[in-house]
């Protein structure tokens, strides 16, 4: 039976970005973009390779796949090595308003109930499959306890905005209330 394993970068206050630019995500007011960037060391983007490589497939919510479908595929000669697996290998992405075919190749929308969905290809044979980003999508999952293990690419800096009340937003793992539900921690690889 393949795992579900969720990679993220992750901020100590819940912040799930990838290391991107200022202007990366602004959802909700938020005005820390590209804060992961200057932590993206050797040993961390050694193990974001692995993690993509490793993978037998990727789950994917709506919103982060129409971010990579709309980078990869037409990624630069030096992310190839990022983007060849990431553009080959399947692609299942949870979305209400998406429907197949989806342009970026090997890509599927996952039909009926996500937990479900999510629990069927765990049974079918092959590597693991890896979520990234995604973070509302990982909070349904840890609900349906269908995520068996999580790397956290954790950073023991805070980077909400100080008296912020966001509360389970896009981007967000954490929320100004009680957890929903908490994954055990597994120790991240650097």
């Amino acid at each position: 039976m393949r795992k579900v394993i969720v990679e993220e970068f992750m901020s100590l206050d819940g912040v799930v970005q990838a290391p991107g630019g200022e202007d990366e995500d602004t959802t909700g007011g938020f005005e820390h973009g590209g804060w992961h960037m200057r932590y993206m060391d050797e040993p961390a983007q050694k193990r974001a390779l692995e993690g993509i490589v490793e993978a037998g497939g990727f789950i994917l919510g709506r919103r982060t796949y129409e971010i990579f479908a709309a980078y990869w595929p037409n990624a630069p000669k030096e992310e190839q090595v990022i983007a060849e697996p990431l553009n080959t290998k399947p692609k299942y992405v949870a979305s209400r308003t998406l429907s197949d075919p989806l342009e970026w190749q090997n890509s599927t929308v996952l039909q009926g109930d996500v937990a479900q969905a999510v629990a069927a290809l765990k049974r079918e044979d092959g590597a693991d499959l890896h979520i990234i980003g995604s973070t509302e999508l990982v909070q349904t999952l840890l609900e349906h306890r269908e995520v068996r293990h999580e790397t956290v690419g954790g950073r023991t800096v805070p980077v909400g905005s100080p008296g912020s009340k966001k509360t389970r937003s896009p981007g967000r793992m954490t929320s100004t209330g009680p957890p929903r539900r908490c994954a055990s921690p597994t120790p991240s690889r650097t």
